[in-house]
């Protein structure tokens, strides 16, 4: 499989990033094909402070490495270095219909009642994702439920231009269905995913928090007066107990065992001896990437490096596909 997939650099990565998209990235290294891509032209489809755009992809670039993606086997860059994203883009907003568009839910969700200051950039969001993984001739990309349906449009972008033109030059992608825990929720909130957006610092776990600060935000992480769930009707359900289900959902990812599994190890005990085991785990998996990540972003001269010797290899990757196009388009000179 050819593998590609990208995270925004919007800062404040955290314990959701790493389950729900960069631990599987690690994982999938093997026996593929890997393109990991810092999406900062993605980033500015809405405003973006210059300084902290530069800090924040150096952020994800460490967040990457210090996970365990490998930059020498995989091709790790960000997207702005590699013009014939944006070109292919165009090309893409050409094919596309406006009526594809009109049906993105995302789009609608982001730009809220005020759709008409949003950015154009923002609406046309999914063609440059389209553009991002067929300039690379991907043919498998790890998705989560909020990107199903621009992979799906990724698709109908690739058919339509194999159908205008008579030519099978982009694969029809295949989606990558991640992990039960790509889904981690608010630890103020059961109900709501963990987002970087959220005012409350205690609603996540950082990539960068420290060893106390994890143990304290599990800690004080909200759960119910009632012992932890022990799977049986009476211990309640994720519907009916949020909080409780996600800390056991995220020892399970944290811990590599079943959700029953868990549940079998602490249903019916408090949650204060609970809550201790998460953040032993959570330590023990996440404080070695702080740590590093913390490391490398003191050295972001090493980041521009690996990020540059990416370049130059996705460069080399999506080219030949770029002049491929502009042939089968019709355009002179390239």
């Amino acid at each position: 499989m050819k593998i590609f997939s990208g995270v925004q650099p919007t800062g404040n990565l955290h314990l959701g990033n790493y389950l729900g998209a960069i631990r599987n990235f690690v994982r999938l290294q093997q026996g593929n094909a890997c393109i990991y891509c810092v999406v900062d032209l993605h980033a500015i489809t809405v405003w973006q402070d210059p300084e902290e755009l530069r800090k924040n992809i150096r952020e994800v670039t460490a967040a990457f490495l210090a996970c365990g993606v490998d930059p020498k086997t995989s091709i790790v860059f960000n997207q702005s270095q590699v013009p014939a994203h944006a070109e292919l883009a165009w090309v893409f907003n050409c094919v596309a219909r406006l009526g594809w568009l009109n049906r993105m839910t995302q789009f609608k969700e982001k730009a809220g009642k005020h759709r008409e200051n949003a950015s154009v950039g923002l609406y046309a969001y999914p063609n440059l994702m389209a553009a991002d993984i067929l300039v690379h001739k991907a043919t498998h990309v790890p998705v989560g439920e909020d990107q199903k349906q621009h992979l799906e449009l990724a698709r109908d972008i690739a058919q339509k231009f194999n159908n205008d033109y008579k030519v099978e030059l982009f694969p029809i992608i295949e989606p990558v269905i991640l992990d039960s825990a790509a889904r981690v929720m608010s630890l103020r909130d059961g109900t709501k995913k963990m987002s970087k957006s959220d005012p409350s610092d205690y609603s996540r776990i950082n990539l960068t928090d420290d060893a106390d600060a994890i143990a304290l935000k599990f800690q004080r992480a909200k759960t119910d007066p009632h012992p932890v769930p022990d799977g049986t009707p009476e211990g309640g359900t994720g519907a009916t107990r949020p909080e409780a289900y996600n800390l056991l959902e995220i020892y399970a990812a944290l811990a590599d065992c079943s959700l029953e599994d868990a549940i079998r190890q602490f249903g019916g005990k408090q949650f204060s001896e609970f809550k201790k085991a998460l953040a032993d785990v959570a330590v023990a998996k996440l404080g070695p990437i702080g740590a590093e990540m913390r490391r490398m972003r003191a050295d972001p001269g090493f980041i521009d490096r690996v990020l540059a010797d990416g370049a130059a290899r996705a460069n080399a990757s999506a080219e030949p596909v770029l002049s491929e196009v502009y042939k089968i388009v019709g355009l002179v000179g390239r």
